[in-house]
C-alpha cells in the first residue's frame, strides 16, 4: 500500500494540472448530472417488516383515502369567542370548500360535521380541519403546499383580532435542512487553525481546497442518486459535515508530514511522495475504518438509514481519494514554498537557560501524565463516568413539528393543537384490519371503538368506520400523550398486546399503524440494533488495531477508550436536549427526545475518527519503541517504553491537536442554527471528538501506556503469525529509503538477496520451523539459479519468495530493482510463476508463466518433468529466451529441484549458458552458492 501511494504521490506532484483538471472535470460532470436529473430528497420514513408498515400497505390497498399523508388547519378564536358561532363558522366553512378544491387533497374533514367527533375543543375556542392526501409527504408538490398556506393566510386575515391560525400536521412535520452562514464559521475557524499549524497562508488553503472539492463532488453524486433512489433530506447535510471534517484532516496529515520533511532538508518532490506513502497509508486506514462503520449502519435493517450510511461513506471515500491525489498535486504547485515562517526564538534571560532545549506544551503535558499514570487514569475515567450520567435519560424518537423553531408555522400548529386538544392529537394512532367476514360492519366498528377506549392511555377514538366496500375497518385513536412521549410508545405496545384477545372475540386481525407508530417502530428497531452494532464496531476495532500495532493490550485500551468517549458524548447530548443545560445558548427550541438514529450514527462516525487519532499517536510511540535499543533489565525496558510514549506523543501531538480542533469546529458549527434533526448529531460528534482526542487519546492513552510499559507491545507468537500485516505508517517507504543504495546504487539486477530466511508454522506441538536461513544470492540478466533441498517446501518457498508471493522472514531481497516486500505487487505482476510439482498439466503451467514476455520466471519442481514433457519444457524455455533476446534483454530463470542433476540436464537442453546451484538448508551461507558452466 505505502509503495503504491508513494508512486501515486510522486506522479501527482509531477502532474498537478492533470490531477486538478481531472477532479474539477469530475465535479462539473457530477454537478451537471445532478442539476439535470435530481428529483429531490425524500423524508418519508419507512421500515419494511414492521407491523406499522404492513398496516400502511394494507390501507393503501383497501382504504387509500386514509393511507396517505395528512395535514390539519387549526383555527383558534380570541378569548371569549367561539369558532362554531357567527362569522367564524362561515370562515372555516369557506376554508373547507377551498381546501377540497386543491390538487392532491382527496378528503377534507369538516369539524362541524355531525358524524365527526373531537375536532372542536371542549370550550369551543378551537377547531381542526383535517386533510388527507393520496401518497406520502414527498408526493405532495410544493405548489400544493403553497396553496394550503395561502388558504390558512386567508382565514387568518378573515378571523377577528386575537385569533390564531396555522397549517400543520404530518405533511409539515419534517423540515428540509439547509446550510446557513453559521456553518461557514466552522470552515473559517478551520482555516485559522491551519494557518497557525502550518505557519503559512498559502499552505493552509491546500487542505481546505481539497476538502471543498471532495465535498462538492460527494453532494453532487448524492443529489444525482435521487433520480434512482430515495434519499432523506438529512443525508446531504450529514455528508457535508463528515466530508468537510475528514477531508480537511486527511489532507492536513499529509501536508504536515511534507512540511516537516522539507524543513528537515528533503527535496520537495521526494518529500511529497514520501508523505503520501507514509501519512497517506494512515489516511487510507482511517478512511477504511470510517467506511466500514458507516456501511455497518445497515445492521439496523432500515432502508433510509442504510442509504444515509452509504451516502456518508461515499463522501468519506472521496475525501480519501482527494487527499492522496489532489493534495500532492497542490504541493506540486507550491514546489519548495511550503516551509512557512519560522518562530522567532525568545530571548533568554540567562545564558544557562538559553542553552537548554525548549520544551513545548506537548512535552510538558505528556511528562506530567506519564509521571503520575495511576492518578491520571482514575481521574479521566471518573470524569467521563460523571459526564456520561445523563445518558441514562436519553430518549429517542423521529423528529416532528414540535422540535422546529417557534417561528415555524408547523410548530405553531403543533403547539396550538397540544394546548387546545391535548398533546396526543398531534400524533393519532390508527388500527386497521380486514372485516370482510362480518355481517354487521357498522356494529362491529362501534364495538371495537368501545373496547379501544377502555385501554389506559387512550384519550378518545376520533373515528371508527369501515371503508366503502365494508371489507376493511379503520380506528383512529387519540392518545393522552405527545407523539414522542415514552407513554405513547407504551400505548402502542399495549394496543398490540390486545391483538390476540380482539382477534378471538371479534375475528379481526388488527394492526397498529400511522405516522406515530412508524416512528416508534423505527426507534425500537434502532434501539435493538445498538448492541449488535456496538459489538461489531468494538470487535472490528480490536482486530484492526491488533493487525496494525501487533499488540493485545493496545487494542483493548483503544476499545475501552472508545466506549468511554461514546458514553460521555451521549451524556452531553442528553444533558442539553433532555435536561436543558445550555439549551438556550445552543438555540435548542424544545427539550425532549432526540432523533432516533443519532446514537448509531454517532457510534459509527466516532469509531472511525477515534481510530484515526489512535493510529497517528500510538503508531509513532510504537515506532520509537521498536527502533530503540532495549535492555534485558526490566527497569531499563520499562524506562525505554515510557520514553517512547513521551517522544511519540510529542512528535504527533501538534498535528493531532490541529485535526481535532478542526473537526470540533466543523461539527460544532452545525449546532447553533442547525436543523433539528442534525443538531443533536452535530453536538454529539463535536463533544465526542473533543472528549476522545483530548481526554482519551492524549491523556488516558499515554497514562495507560506508561502503566503497561513494554507489556503494551506483547502479543502471542501464534497470533502474530496468524494476523496479516498492514503497513500503516509507510514502513515499506521508509525501508526503501534506508536501503536505497543496497546492494549498489541503482541496482537493477534480476535478483539480489542477503540474509534471506523463511520460517513456517510446523503445527501443534512442533512450533516454528526454519526452511532455510541466511541465504545470499546475486543474479545477472540471463543467469539461471537452481535451488535444491531435501525438503520440497524449502525450494517452493524460495521460488515463491522471489516471485513476491510470500515475504522473507528476515533479510533483504530486491527483484528487478524492486525491494520486497514493499514492491511485491509489481513483482507479482511481472514475474512468471510455474508450480510444476503436483500440477495436473505442468506444460500448461510453464507456458502460462512464460507468457507476456516476462524477463524473470520462477519454476518449482523442474526435476519432476520427464520424457516428452521434459523436452517440451526445454523448447518452451528456448523460445521464451529468444523472444526476450529480440527485445534486447535476457531471460533469467530461478528453478527449484530436489536433485540438481535432472534440472541441469533440462536447462542444458534449453541452452542456458550460465547456471548457479544453491543447496538450501536451515543454516545456508553465501559460500553455498557456486557457478557451474553449462
Amino acid at each position: 500500500m505505502s509503495t503504491l501511494l508513494f508512486s501515486l504521490g510522486r506522479w501527482s506532484y509531477r502532474h498537478p494540472w492533470r490531477v486538478l483538471v481531472a477532479w474539477v472535470l469530475l465535479l462539473g460532470i457530477a454537478g451537471g448530472g445532478a442539476l439535470a436529473f435530481m428529483k429531490g430528497t425524500d423524508n418519508a420514513f419507512t421500515i419494511p417488516g414492521t407491523e406499522a408498515q404492513e398496516g400502511i400497505e394494507l390501507l393503501g390497498r383497501t382504504f387509500p383515502q386514509a393511507s396517505g399523508t395528512s395535514a390539519q388547519l387549526i383555527v383558534v378564536a380570541p378569548d371569549g369567542d367561539r369558532v362554531d358561532a357567527g362569522d367564524n363558522a362561515g370562515f372555516i366553512a369557506t376554508a373547507v370548500d377551498e381546501l377540497a378544491d386543491i390538487d392532491g387533497v382527496i378528503a377534507v374533514t369538516d369539524p362541524f360535521d355531525e358524524m365527526v367527533d373531537g375536532l372542536v375543543s371542549e370550550d369551543g375556542r378551537a377547531a381542526i380541519v383535517r386533510l388527507q392526501f393520496d401518497g406520502q409527504s414527498t408526493d405532495v408538490t410544493a405548489e400544493t403546499k403553497d396553496e394550503l398556506r395561502s388558504v390558512a393566510a386567508d382565514v387568518r386575515a378573515d378571523m377577528p383580532d386575537g385569533s390564531s391560525v396555522a397549517m400543520g400536521g404530518d405533511l409539515f412535520s419534517t423540515s428540509v435542512p439547509g446550510i446557513t452562514l453559521t456553518e461557514a464559521v466552522g470552515v473559517l475557524l478551520a482555516l485559522f487553525v491551519l494557518i497557525i499549524t502550518f505557519r503559512s497562508l498559502a499552505v493552509a488553503f491546500f487542505p481546505l481546497a481539497s476538502a471543498l472539492i471532495g465535498v462538492g463532488l460527494a453532494i453532487a453524486l448524492i443529489y444525482l442518486a435521487t433520480a434512482f433512489a430515495s434519499i432523506s433530506s438529512t443525508t446531504p447535510l450529514l455528508a457535508i459535515m463528515l466530508g468537510l471534517a475528514v477531508g480537511i484532516d486527511y489532507a492536513l496529515f499529509i501536508v504536515a508530514r511534507h512540511q516537516d520533511q522539507v524543513r528537515a532538508g528533503v527535496e520537495p518532490e521526494e518529500s511529497a511522495a514520501r508523505a503520501t506513502g507514509t501519512a497517506g497509508s494512515a489516511v487510507v486506514f482511517a478512511g477504511v475504518t470510517v467506511l466500514i462503520a458507516l456501511i455497518g449502519l445497515s445492521f439496523a435493517g432500515i432502508p433510509f438509514l442504510t442509504t444515509m450510511g452509504i451516502a456518508a461513506a461515499v463522501a468519506v471515500a472521496i475525501a480519501v481519494l482527494v487527499a492522496i491525489t489532489l493534495t500532492p498535486a497542490l504541493l506540486g504547485f507550491a514546489k519548495g514554498r511550503v516551509v512557512g515562517w519560522a518562530r522567532r526564538p525568545r530571548r533568554a534571560r540567562r545564558a544557562r537557560t538559553s542553552a537548554r532545549p525548549a520544551r513545548g506544551f506537548a512535552d510538558r503535558w505528556v511528562t506530567a501524565v506519564t509521571r503520575h499514570p495511576v492518578i491520571t487514569t482514575l481521574s479521566v475515567v471518573a470524569l467521563l463516568g460523571i459526564v456520561a450520567i445523563p445518558a441514562a435519560s436519553l430518549r429517542l424518537a423521529l423528529p416532528n413539528a414540535g422540535v422546529q423553531p417557534p417561528t415555524s408555522e408547523a410548530r405553531q400548529a403543533y403547539d396550538l393543537t397540544a394546548e387546545h386538544f391535548g398533546p396526543g392529537t398531534n400524533g393519532p394512532l390508527i388500527m386497521t384490519g380486514t372485516i370482510v367476514t362480518s355481517t354487521d360492519p357498522l356494529g362491529l366498528m362501534a364495538d371495537l371503538k368501545d373496547e379501544v377506549e377502555q385501554i389506559p392511555g387512550v384519550k378518545n377514538v376520533a373515528l371508527s368506520t369501515p371503508n366503502e366496500t365494508a371489507d376493511t375497518g379503520l380506528i383512529q385513536i387519540v392518545p393522552e400523550t405527545a407523539p414522542d412521549d415514552p407513554a405513547t410508545a407504551d400505548l402502542v405496545r399495549e394496543l398490540r398486546d390486545q391483538h390476540d384477545r380482539l382477534l378471538d372475540e371479534y375475528g379481526v386481525d388488527l394492526k397498529v399503524t400511522g405516522f406515530t407508530a412508524v416512528g416508534i417502530d423505527i426507534s425500537d428497531r434502532l434501539g435493538a440494533a445498538l448492541v449488535p452494532f456496538g459489538v461489531f464496531v468494538v470487535g472490528l476495532s480490536l482486530i484492526l488495531l491488533m493487525i496494525v500495532f501487533r499488540s493485545i493490550w493496545v487494542p483493548i485500551k483503544a476499545a475501552v477508550g472508545y466506549l468511554l468517549s461514546v458514553a460521555a458524548s451521549f451524556g452531553v447530548v442528553a444533558a442539553v436536549f433532555e435536561w436543558g443545560l445550555l439549551a438556550d445558548l445552543l438555540h435548542v427550541t424544545r427539550t425532549g427526545p432526540v432523533i432516533s438514529f443519532m446514537p448509531i450514527i454517532l457510534m459509527g462516525v466516532l469509531f472511525g475518527l477515534a481510530m484515526d487519532y489512535q493510529v497517528f499517536l500510538v503508531s509513532r510511540m510504537r515506532e520509537d519503541f521498536v527502533h530503540t535499543n532495549r535492555s534485558r533489565d526490566g527497569r531499563a525496558e520499562r524506562a525505554t517504553a515510557v520514553a517512547a510514549v513521551r517522544s511519540g506523543f510529542t512528535a504527533s501531538a501538534r498535528v493531532v491537536t490541529a485535526a481535532a480542533v478542526i473537526m470540533f469546529a466543523v461539527f460544532a458549527a452545525f449546532v447553533p442554527e442547525g436543523d433539528s434533526s442534525i443538531k443533536p448529531i452535530a453536538l454529539g460528534l463535536a463533544a465526542g471528538i473533543a472528549i476522545d482526542a483530548f481526554l482519551v487519546r492524549m491523556t488516558l492513552v499515554p497514562a495507560v501506556m506508561a502503566l503497561l510499559g513494554e507489556k503494551a507491545w506483547w502479543m502471542p507468537r501464534w497470533l502474530e503469525r496468524v494476523l496479516p500485516h498492514f503497513d500503516i505508517e509507510g514502513e515499506a517507504v521508509e525501508r526503501e529509503f534506508a536501503h536505497a543504495d543496497w546492494p549498489t546504487p541503482g541496482d537493477a539486477r534480476p535478483l539480489s538477496g542477503d540474509g534471506l530466511t523463511v520460517r513456517v508454522d510446523g503445527g501443534r506441538g512442533v512450533g516454528e520451523v526454519t526452511l532455510f536461513s541466511d541465504v545470499s544470492v546475486r543474479l545477472n540478466d540471463g543467469d539461471t539459479l537452481v535451488v535444491t533441498s531435501a525438503d520440497p517446501r524449502a525450494g517452493r518457498a524460495f521460488t515463491l519468495m522471489v516471485a513476491g508471493r510470500i515475504p522473507a522472514g528476515e533479510g533483504l531481497l530486491r527483484v528487478a530493482g524492486h525491494l520486497l516486500p514493499g514492491r511485491a505487487a509489481w513483482v507479482r505482476a511481472h514475474v512468471g510463476v510455474a508450480l510444476l510439482d503436483g500440477a495436473a498439466d505442468p506444460i500448461r503451467e510453464l507456458r502460462r508463466a512464460l507468457a507476456g514476455g516476462t524477463r524473470l520466471v520462477v519454476i518449482d519442481g523442474i526435476d519432476t518433468l520427464v520424457g516428452a514433457e521434459r523436452d517440451q519444457a526445454a523448447a518452451l524455455l528456448r523460445d521464451a529466451a529468444d523472444a526476450v533476446r529480440e527485445r534486447g534483454h535476457a531471460l533469467t530463470v530461478v528453478a527449484s529441484a530436489r536433485r540438481d542433476g535432472p534440472a541441469l540436464d533440462l536447462l542444458s537442453d534449453a541452452h542456458r549458458p550460465s547456471v548457479m546451484t544453491l543447496a538450501l538448508s536451515a543454516h545456508s551461507a553465501p559460500s553455498d552458492t557456486q557457478v557451474i558452466s553449462a
